[in-house]
Protein backbone atom coordinates (compact mmCIF):
# COMPACT_ATOMS: atom_id res chain seq x y z
CA UNK A 1 0.00 0.00 0.00
CA UNK A 2 2.86 2.39 0.73
CA UNK A 3 4.10 2.01 -2.87
CA UNK A 4 0.66 2.05 -4.43
CA UNK A 5 1.46 5.20 -6.39
CA UNK A 6 4.13 3.42 -8.47
CA UNK A 7 2.05 0.38 -9.39
CA UNK A 8 1.48 -0.19 -13.07
CA UNK A 9 -2.03 0.67 -14.15
CA UNK A 10 -2.78 -2.92 -15.09
CA UNK A 11 -1.61 -4.18 -11.69
CA UNK A 12 -3.79 -1.67 -9.85
CA UNK A 13 -6.71 -2.62 -12.09
CA UNK A 14 -6.36 -6.25 -11.09
CA UNK A 15 -6.32 -5.35 -7.38
CA UNK A 16 -9.46 -3.27 -7.92
CA UNK A 17 -11.14 -6.09 -9.86
CA UNK A 18 -10.39 -8.54 -7.04
CA UNK A 19 -11.60 -5.91 -4.54
CA UNK A 20 -8.27 -5.97 -2.68
CA UNK A 21 -8.17 -2.19 -2.92
CA UNK A 22 -11.04 0.20 -3.54
CA UNK A 23 -11.13 2.97 -6.15
CA UNK A 24 -11.92 5.34 -3.28
CA UNK A 25 -8.73 4.47 -1.39
CA UNK A 26 -6.60 4.58 -4.55
CA UNK A 27 -8.03 7.98 -5.48
CA UNK A 28 -7.64 9.41 -1.97
CA UNK A 29 -3.99 8.35 -1.89
CA UNK A 30 -3.37 9.95 -5.29
CA UNK A 31 -4.99 13.22 -4.24
CA UNK A 32 -2.94 13.26 -1.02
CA UNK A 33 0.25 12.68 -3.00
CA UNK A 34 -0.62 15.45 -5.46
CA UNK A 35 -1.21 17.82 -2.55
CA UNK A 36 2.13 16.87 -1.00
CA UNK A 37 4.35 16.97 -4.10
CA UNK A 38 2.83 18.94 -6.94
CA UNK A 39 3.44 22.31 -5.38
CA UNK A 40 7.06 21.69 -6.37
CA UNK A 41 6.57 19.56 -9.49
CA UNK A 42 3.82 21.75 -11.05
CA UNK A 43 2.49 18.94 -13.25
CA UNK A 44 -1.22 19.73 -12.82
CA UNK A 45 -2.98 22.72 -14.36
CA UNK A 46 -6.10 21.91 -12.32
CA UNK A 47 -7.00 19.13 -9.87
CA UNK A 48 -10.67 18.10 -9.88
CA UNK A 49 -10.62 16.49 -6.44
CA UNK A 50 -14.33 16.67 -5.67
CA UNK A 51 -15.44 15.09 -8.92
CA UNK A 52 -12.63 12.51 -8.73
CA UNK A 53 -13.87 11.31 -5.34
CA UNK A 54 -17.44 11.17 -6.64
CA UNK A 55 -16.30 9.09 -9.64
CA UNK A 56 -14.30 6.80 -7.34
CA UNK A 57 -17.34 6.25 -5.11
CA UNK A 58 -19.51 5.49 -8.14
CA UNK A 59 -16.91 3.04 -9.48
CA UNK A 60 -16.71 1.28 -6.13
CA UNK A 61 -20.49 0.96 -5.92
CA UNK A 62 -20.66 -0.47 -9.45
CA UNK A 63 -17.89 -2.99 -8.82
CA UNK A 64 -19.43 -4.16 -5.54
CA UNK A 65 -22.75 -4.58 -7.37
CA UNK A 66 -21.07 -6.72 -10.04
CA UNK A 67 -21.09 -4.07 -12.77
CA UNK A 68 -17.37 -4.22 -13.55
CA UNK A 69 -16.64 -2.38 -16.81
CA UNK A 70 -13.14 -3.63 -17.56
CA UNK A 71 -9.45 -2.96 -16.91
CA UNK A 72 -9.73 0.81 -16.41
CA UNK A 73 -12.68 0.78 -14.03
CA UNK A 74 -11.87 2.79 -10.92
CA UNK A 75 -8.30 3.61 -12.00
CA UNK A 76 -7.15 7.24 -11.32
CA UNK A 77 -5.80 8.90 -14.47
CA UNK A 78 -5.35 12.42 -15.82
CA UNK A 79 -5.37 14.14 -19.20
CA UNK A 80 -3.26 16.84 -20.85
CA UNK A 81 -4.94 20.23 -20.61
CA UNK A 82 -5.85 20.39 -24.28
CA UNK A 83 -8.63 17.80 -23.96
CA UNK A 84 -12.06 19.34 -23.45
CA UNK A 85 -13.63 18.44 -20.12
CA UNK A 86 -17.08 19.64 -19.14
CA UNK A 87 -16.16 19.80 -15.43
CA UNK A 88 -13.05 21.99 -15.71
CA UNK A 89 -11.51 24.70 -17.90
CA UNK A 90 -9.34 23.67 -20.85
CA UNK A 91 -6.59 26.24 -21.37
CA UNK A 92 -4.19 24.30 -23.64
CA UNK A 93 -1.22 25.87 -21.88
CA UNK A 94 -2.37 29.40 -22.72
CA UNK A 95 -3.63 32.35 -20.72
CA UNK A 96 -5.96 33.40 -23.51
CA UNK A 97 -8.18 30.34 -22.96
CA UNK A 98 -7.83 30.03 -19.19
CA UNK A 99 -11.57 30.60 -18.68
CA UNK A 100 -12.72 28.39 -21.55
CA UNK A 101 -15.22 25.89 -20.15
CA UNK A 102 -16.33 23.32 -22.76
CA UNK A 103 -19.91 22.11 -22.71
CA UNK A 104 -18.84 18.56 -23.53
CA UNK A 105 -15.94 16.18 -23.06
CA UNK A 106 -13.53 15.37 -25.85
CA UNK A 107 -14.40 12.02 -27.43
CA UNK A 108 -11.30 10.41 -25.92
CA UNK A 109 -12.21 11.73 -22.45
CA UNK A 110 -15.80 10.53 -22.84
CA UNK A 111 -14.54 7.07 -23.72
CA UNK A 112 -12.33 7.04 -20.62
CA UNK A 113 -15.32 7.97 -18.47
CA UNK A 114 -17.41 5.25 -20.14
CA UNK A 115 -14.66 2.78 -19.20
CA UNK A 116 -15.08 3.83 -15.55
CA UNK A 117 -11.88 5.85 -15.17
CA UNK A 118 -11.47 8.30 -12.28
CA UNK A 119 -10.12 11.58 -13.69
CA UNK A 120 -7.92 13.44 -11.23
CA UNK A 121 -7.54 16.59 -13.31
CA UNK A 122 -5.82 18.34 -16.19
CA UNK A 123 -2.06 18.23 -16.74
CA UNK A 124 0.12 21.23 -17.59
CA UNK A 125 1.62 21.73 -21.04
CA UNK A 126 3.48 24.20 -23.23
CA UNK A 127 1.56 27.07 -24.80
CA UNK A 128 -0.69 25.77 -27.55
CA UNK A 129 1.29 22.48 -27.50
CA UNK A 130 4.31 24.11 -29.16
CA UNK A 131 7.80 24.33 -27.66
CA UNK A 132 7.70 26.81 -24.76
CA UNK A 133 5.54 27.33 -21.71
CA UNK A 134 3.71 30.62 -21.57
CA UNK A 135 5.80 33.12 -19.54
CA UNK A 136 3.06 33.35 -16.89
CA UNK A 137 2.91 29.57 -16.32
CA UNK A 138 5.28 27.67 -14.04
CA UNK A 139 6.77 24.80 -16.08
CA UNK A 140 6.61 21.25 -14.68
CA UNK A 141 9.87 19.97 -13.18
CA UNK A 142 11.53 16.67 -14.00
CA UNK A 143 11.10 14.41 -10.92
CA UNK A 144 14.43 12.67 -11.60
CA UNK A 145 16.35 15.94 -11.42
CA UNK A 146 14.78 19.40 -11.45
CA UNK A 147 17.74 20.80 -13.41
CA UNK A 148 16.87 18.62 -16.40
CA UNK A 149 14.36 18.96 -19.22
CA UNK A 150 10.99 17.25 -18.59
CA UNK A 151 10.19 17.16 -22.32
CA UNK A 152 7.62 19.08 -24.35
CA UNK A 153 4.78 19.70 -24.98
CA UNK A 154 3.29 17.00 -22.74
CA UNK A 155 5.50 18.07 -19.85
CA UNK A 156 2.78 17.70 -17.21
CA UNK A 157 1.77 14.17 -18.26
CA UNK A 158 5.42 13.08 -18.24
CA UNK A 159 6.11 14.47 -14.78
CA UNK A 160 2.82 13.35 -13.20
CA UNK A 161 3.01 9.72 -14.35
CA UNK A 162 6.71 9.42 -13.48
CA UNK A 163 6.20 10.96 -10.03
CA UNK A 164 3.29 8.70 -9.12
CA UNK A 165 0.65 11.45 -9.31
CA UNK A 166 -1.57 9.46 -11.70
CA UNK A 167 -1.43 5.94 -13.14
CA UNK A 168 -1.37 7.04 -16.77
CA UNK A 169 -2.33 9.95 -18.96
CA UNK A 170 -3.70 10.94 -22.33
CA UNK A 171 -1.43 13.29 -24.27
CA UNK A 172 -0.79 14.53 -27.80
CA UNK A 173 2.17 14.53 -30.18
CA UNK A 174 2.69 16.90 -33.11
CA UNK A 175 6.46 16.67 -33.48
CA UNK A 176 7.67 14.64 -30.48
CA UNK A 177 5.38 15.62 -27.62
CA UNK A 178 4.59 12.10 -26.37
CA UNK A 179 8.05 10.76 -27.13
CA UNK A 180 10.29 13.44 -25.60
CA UNK A 181 8.48 13.58 -22.21
CA UNK A 182 8.29 9.77 -22.12
CA UNK A 183 12.04 9.59 -22.74
CA UNK A 184 12.89 12.36 -20.27
CA UNK A 185 10.79 10.85 -17.46
CA UNK A 186 11.40 7.12 -17.98
CA UNK A 187 7.93 6.31 -19.33
CA UNK A 188 6.35 4.27 -22.09
CA UNK A 189 4.47 6.26 -24.73
CA UNK A 190 2.47 5.34 -27.81
CA UNK A 191 2.03 7.82 -30.65
CA UNK A 192 -0.63 5.94 -32.61
CA UNK A 193 -1.26 6.09 -36.33
CA UNK A 194 -2.65 9.50 -37.28
CA UNK A 195 -6.42 9.28 -36.95
CA UNK A 196 -6.38 6.15 -34.79
CA UNK A 197 -7.77 8.24 -31.90
CA UNK A 198 -10.41 10.92 -32.44
CA UNK A 199 -9.26 14.53 -32.18
CA UNK A 200 -12.78 15.84 -31.48
CA UNK A 201 -12.58 18.14 -28.48
CA UNK A 202 -8.77 18.37 -28.59
CA UNK A 203 -7.19 21.80 -29.12
CA UNK A 204 -5.42 21.90 -32.48
CA UNK A 205 -1.79 22.73 -32.92
CA UNK A 206 -1.49 21.37 -36.47
CA UNK A 207 -4.35 18.97 -37.25
CA UNK A 208 -2.60 16.94 -39.96
CA UNK A 209 0.35 16.37 -37.61
CA UNK A 210 -1.49 16.01 -34.27
CA UNK A 211 -1.68 12.49 -32.79
CA UNK A 212 -3.57 11.58 -29.60
CA UNK A 213 -2.10 8.81 -27.48
CA UNK A 214 -1.23 7.44 -24.03
CA UNK A 215 1.73 7.86 -21.69
CA UNK A 216 2.10 5.22 -18.98
CA UNK A 217 4.51 3.07 -16.99
CA UNK A 218 4.47 0.03 -19.23
CA UNK A 219 3.48 -1.12 -22.69
CA UNK A 220 0.58 -3.11 -21.24
CA UNK A 221 -0.69 0.03 -19.49
CA UNK A 222 -0.41 2.15 -22.62
CA UNK A 223 -2.14 -0.56 -24.66
CA UNK A 224 -5.06 -0.63 -22.22
CA UNK A 225 -5.48 3.13 -22.57
CA UNK A 226 -5.19 3.04 -26.35
CA UNK A 227 -7.77 0.28 -26.62
CA UNK A 228 -10.23 2.33 -24.57
CA UNK A 229 -10.00 5.54 -26.60
CA UNK A 230 -9.24 4.46 -30.18
CA UNK A 231 -11.77 4.00 -32.95
CA UNK A 232 -14.05 5.72 -35.41
CA UNK A 233 -15.97 8.79 -34.28
CA UNK A 234 -18.86 10.50 -36.12
CA UNK A 235 -17.77 13.79 -34.52
CA UNK A 236 -14.34 13.48 -36.18
CA UNK A 237 -14.66 12.24 -39.77
CA UNK A 238 -10.84 11.99 -40.00
CA UNK A 239 -10.79 9.31 -37.29
CA UNK A 240 -9.95 6.00 -38.93
CA UNK A 241 -12.60 3.34 -39.42
CA UNK A 242 -10.11 0.53 -38.72
CA UNK A 243 -11.25 -1.80 -35.93
CA UNK A 244 -9.48 -1.54 -32.57
CA UNK A 245 -7.59 -4.67 -31.59
CA UNK A 246 -8.13 -5.98 -28.09
CA UNK A 247 -5.15 -5.69 -25.74
CA UNK A 248 -5.09 -9.44 -25.13
CA UNK A 249 -4.69 -10.06 -28.86
CA UNK A 250 -1.80 -7.59 -29.00
CA UNK A 251 0.19 -9.29 -26.25
CA UNK A 252 1.51 -12.29 -28.20
CA UNK A 253 4.04 -14.33 -26.24
CA UNK A 254 6.87 -14.21 -28.78
CA UNK A 255 8.71 -11.96 -31.22
CA UNK A 256 10.19 -14.87 -33.17
CA UNK A 257 10.64 -13.89 -36.79
CA UNK A 258 9.87 -10.21 -36.28
CA UNK A 259 12.02 -8.20 -38.71
CA UNK A 260 13.37 -5.00 -37.13
CA UNK A 261 15.14 -2.54 -39.38
CA UNK A 262 18.13 -0.50 -38.25
CA UNK A 263 19.93 2.15 -40.27
CA UNK A 264 23.48 2.13 -38.94
CA UNK A 265 24.27 5.36 -40.75
CA UNK A 266 21.24 7.61 -40.14
CA UNK A 267 20.23 5.89 -36.91
CA UNK A 268 23.70 6.38 -35.43
CA UNK A 269 24.72 9.74 -36.94
CA UNK A 270 25.62 12.40 -34.36
CA UNK A 271 24.19 10.22 -31.59
CA UNK A 272 25.61 10.40 -28.06
CA UNK A 273 27.54 7.26 -27.00
CA UNK A 274 25.20 6.79 -24.03
CA UNK A 275 22.20 6.66 -26.40
CA UNK A 276 24.08 4.30 -28.71
CA UNK A 277 24.69 1.98 -25.76
CA UNK A 278 20.94 1.86 -25.05
CA UNK A 279 20.17 1.09 -28.70
CA UNK A 280 22.79 -1.67 -28.80
CA UNK A 281 21.51 -3.20 -25.58
CA UNK A 282 17.92 -3.16 -26.86
CA UNK A 283 19.08 -4.88 -30.04
CA UNK A 284 20.80 -7.60 -28.01
CA UNK A 285 17.69 -8.17 -25.90
CA UNK A 286 15.32 -8.36 -28.86
CA UNK A 287 17.69 -10.59 -30.84
CA UNK A 288 17.89 -12.99 -27.90
CA UNK A 289 14.09 -13.10 -27.85
CA UNK A 290 14.00 -14.18 -31.50
CA UNK A 291 13.68 -10.93 -33.48
CA UNK A 292 15.80 -10.51 -36.62
CA UNK A 293 17.60 -7.19 -37.11
CA UNK A 294 17.87 -6.11 -40.74
CA UNK A 295 20.14 -3.34 -42.02
CA UNK A 296 18.14 -0.83 -44.03
CA UNK A 297 18.57 2.62 -45.54
CA UNK A 298 15.94 5.04 -44.25
CA UNK A 299 14.80 7.68 -46.78
CA UNK A 300 16.60 10.97 -46.25
CA UNK A 301 14.68 12.84 -43.53
CA UNK A 302 16.49 16.18 -43.88
CA UNK A 303 13.83 17.93 -45.96
CA UNK A 304 10.96 16.40 -43.99
CA UNK A 305 12.45 17.74 -40.75
CA UNK A 306 12.98 21.17 -42.32
CA UNK A 307 9.40 21.17 -43.66
CA UNK A 308 7.85 20.21 -40.33
CA UNK A 309 8.16 23.72 -38.82
CA UNK A 310 6.45 25.67 -41.65
CA UNK A 311 3.85 22.91 -42.03
CA UNK A 312 3.06 23.18 -38.32
CA UNK A 313 3.13 26.98 -38.41
CA UNK A 314 0.56 27.32 -41.21
CA UNK A 315 -1.87 24.94 -39.53
CA UNK A 316 -1.36 26.63 -36.16
CA UNK A 317 -2.06 30.04 -37.71
CA UNK A 318 -5.36 28.72 -39.03
CA UNK A 319 -6.20 27.14 -35.66
CA UNK A 320 -5.60 30.46 -33.85
CA UNK A 321 -7.10 32.86 -36.37
CA UNK A 322 -10.03 33.75 -34.06
CA UNK A 323 -7.62 35.20 -31.49
CA UNK A 324 -4.44 35.95 -33.46
CA UNK A 325 -3.31 38.57 -34.26
CA UNK A 326 -6.26 40.38 -32.64
CA UNK A 327 -5.03 39.39 -29.15
CA UNK A 328 -1.34 39.16 -29.98
CA UNK A 329 -0.17 40.67 -26.66
CA UNK A 330 -1.66 37.74 -24.71
CA UNK A 331 0.54 35.18 -26.45
CA UNK A 332 4.05 34.22 -25.41
CA UNK A 333 6.98 35.20 -27.68
CA UNK A 334 7.62 31.74 -29.15
CA UNK A 335 3.98 31.15 -30.04
CA UNK A 336 3.79 34.62 -31.62
CA UNK A 337 6.80 33.77 -33.76
CA UNK A 338 5.20 30.50 -34.91
CA UNK A 339 1.90 32.12 -35.82
CA UNK A 340 3.61 34.98 -37.66
CA UNK A 341 5.65 32.42 -39.64
CA UNK A 342 2.52 30.53 -40.61
CA UNK A 343 0.67 33.65 -41.71
CA UNK A 344 3.60 34.75 -43.88
CA UNK A 345 4.06 31.50 -45.86
CA UNK A 346 2.82 31.73 -49.45
CA UNK A 347 0.32 29.31 -50.91
CA UNK A 348 2.87 28.23 -53.52
CA UNK A 349 5.47 27.40 -50.87
CA UNK A 350 2.90 25.52 -48.81
CA UNK A 351 1.78 23.46 -51.79
CA UNK A 352 5.39 22.56 -52.61
CA UNK A 353 5.79 21.45 -48.98
CA UNK A 354 2.69 19.24 -49.17
CA UNK A 355 3.94 17.55 -52.32
CA UNK A 356 7.33 16.87 -50.73
CA UNK A 357 5.54 15.45 -47.69
CA UNK A 358 3.53 13.07 -49.90
CA UNK A 359 6.73 11.88 -51.58
CA UNK A 360 8.47 11.28 -48.27
CA UNK A 361 5.49 9.38 -46.92
CA UNK A 362 5.48 7.11 -49.98
CA UNK A 363 9.19 6.35 -49.63
CA UNK A 364 8.80 5.51 -45.97
CA UNK A 365 5.86 3.23 -46.68
CA UNK A 366 7.98 1.38 -49.25
CA UNK A 367 10.63 0.78 -46.59
CA UNK A 368 8.06 -0.93 -44.37
CA UNK A 369 7.30 -3.40 -47.11
CA UNK A 370 10.60 -5.05 -46.09
CA UNK A 371 10.46 -4.81 -42.28
CA UNK A 372 7.94 -5.02 -39.46
CA UNK A 373 9.51 -2.36 -37.24
CA UNK A 374 12.25 0.24 -37.31
CA UNK A 375 14.45 0.95 -34.28
CA UNK A 376 15.63 4.56 -33.83
CA UNK A 377 16.66 6.87 -30.97
CA UNK A 378 14.02 8.95 -29.20
CA UNK A 379 16.50 11.80 -29.55
CA UNK A 380 20.24 11.74 -30.25
CA UNK A 381 21.32 13.45 -27.03
CA UNK A 382 21.93 12.15 -23.56
CA UNK A 383 19.35 13.71 -21.18
CA UNK A 384 19.21 17.44 -21.71
CA UNK A 385 19.70 20.00 -18.97
CA UNK A 386 17.46 23.04 -18.72
CA UNK A 387 20.58 25.14 -19.29
CA UNK A 388 21.18 23.42 -22.64
CA UNK A 389 17.52 23.70 -23.62
CA UNK A 390 17.66 27.42 -22.87
CA UNK A 391 20.10 27.85 -25.77
CA UNK A 392 18.14 25.76 -28.30
CA UNK A 393 16.36 28.75 -29.80
CA UNK A 394 19.73 30.24 -30.74
CA UNK A 395 21.02 27.04 -32.34
CA UNK A 396 18.81 25.85 -35.25
CA UNK A 397 21.10 22.90 -35.90
CA UNK A 398 20.41 21.57 -32.39
CA UNK A 399 16.67 21.88 -32.93
CA UNK A 400 16.99 19.94 -36.19
CA UNK A 401 18.96 17.22 -34.39
CA UNK A 402 16.34 17.02 -31.64
CA UNK A 403 13.55 16.57 -34.20
CA UNK A 404 15.46 14.25 -36.52
CA UNK A 405 13.99 11.05 -35.06
CA UNK A 406 10.52 12.34 -34.13
CA UNK A 407 9.16 14.86 -36.67
CA UNK A 408 9.53 12.52 -39.69
CA UNK A 409 6.93 10.16 -38.20
CA UNK A 410 4.44 12.98 -37.69
CA UNK A 411 4.96 13.89 -41.34
CA UNK A 412 4.16 10.28 -42.32
CA UNK A 413 1.55 9.64 -39.61
CA UNK A 414 3.09 6.30 -38.62
CA UNK A 415 2.75 4.86 -35.10
CA UNK A 416 5.68 4.79 -32.70
CA UNK A 417 6.42 3.26 -29.30
CA UNK A 418 8.85 4.91 -26.87
CA UNK A 419 10.52 2.55 -24.39
CA UNK A 420 12.84 3.25 -21.44
CA UNK A 421 16.11 1.46 -22.18
CA UNK A 422 18.74 2.61 -19.70
CA UNK A 423 20.20 5.49 -17.75
CA UNK A 424 22.83 8.14 -18.30
CA UNK A 425 25.94 8.51 -16.19
CA UNK A 426 24.03 11.25 -14.35
CA UNK A 427 21.21 8.86 -13.45
CA UNK A 428 18.66 10.21 -15.96
CA UNK A 429 16.46 7.92 -18.11
CA UNK A 430 17.36 7.22 -21.74
CA UNK A 431 14.79 5.81 -24.17
CA UNK A 432 14.55 4.53 -27.72
CA UNK A 433 11.75 4.21 -30.26
CA UNK A 434 10.18 1.50 -32.35
CA UNK A 435 8.28 2.62 -35.47
CA UNK A 436 5.70 0.57 -37.38
CA UNK A 437 3.74 0.84 -40.61
CA UNK A 438 0.32 2.52 -40.55
CA UNK A 439 -2.05 0.71 -38.15
CA UNK A 440 0.89 -1.31 -36.85
CA UNK A 441 0.16 -0.69 -33.15
CA UNK A 442 -0.35 -4.39 -32.47
CA UNK A 443 3.16 -5.18 -33.72
CA UNK A 444 4.65 -2.36 -31.63
CA UNK A 445 2.84 -3.58 -28.53
CA UNK A 446 3.86 -7.18 -29.16
CA UNK A 447 7.52 -6.17 -29.38
CA UNK A 448 7.32 -3.74 -26.47
CA UNK A 449 5.70 -6.22 -24.10
CA UNK A 450 8.38 -8.81 -24.99
CA UNK A 451 11.12 -6.24 -24.31
CA UNK A 452 9.63 -5.23 -20.96
CA UNK A 453 9.21 -8.84 -19.88
CA UNK A 454 12.96 -9.25 -20.39
CA UNK A 455 14.05 -5.93 -18.81
CA UNK A 456 13.09 -3.77 -15.86
CA UNK A 457 13.99 -0.26 -17.03
CA UNK A 458 10.32 0.73 -16.98
CA UNK A 459 10.07 -0.25 -13.31
CA UNK A 460 12.67 2.27 -12.14
CA UNK A 461 11.20 5.33 -10.43
CA UNK A 462 12.54 8.69 -9.22
CA UNK A 463 13.30 8.94 -5.51
CA UNK A 464 10.80 11.49 -4.25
Amino acid sequence: MEQLHFLELTDLAELIRRREISPVEATRQQLDRIAALDGTLASYAVVTAERAMAEAQAAEADIVAGRYRGPLHGVPLAVKDLFWTSDAPTAAGTTIHKRFRPTEDATAVRRLREAGVVLLGKLQMTEGAYSDHHPEIVPPRNPWNADYWPGISSSGPGVAVAAGLCFGALASDTGGSIRWPSAANGLTGIKPTWGRVSRHGVFDLAPSLDHVGPMARSVADAAALLTAVAGADPADPTALQAPVTNVAAMAKPSVDGLRIGVDREWGRRDVDPQVLAVLDDAERVMSALGAEFVEVQVPDVTQAVADWAPNCAVEAAVAHRATYPSRRAEYGPVMRMVLDTGRALSGFDYQDLLLRRMTFRGRMRALFGKIDLLQVPAHPFAPLSLKTMGTMGLQPELIARLQAYTAPFNMTGQPTLTLPGGFSTDGLPIAFQMVAADLGEATLIRAGIAFQRATDWHRRHPAL
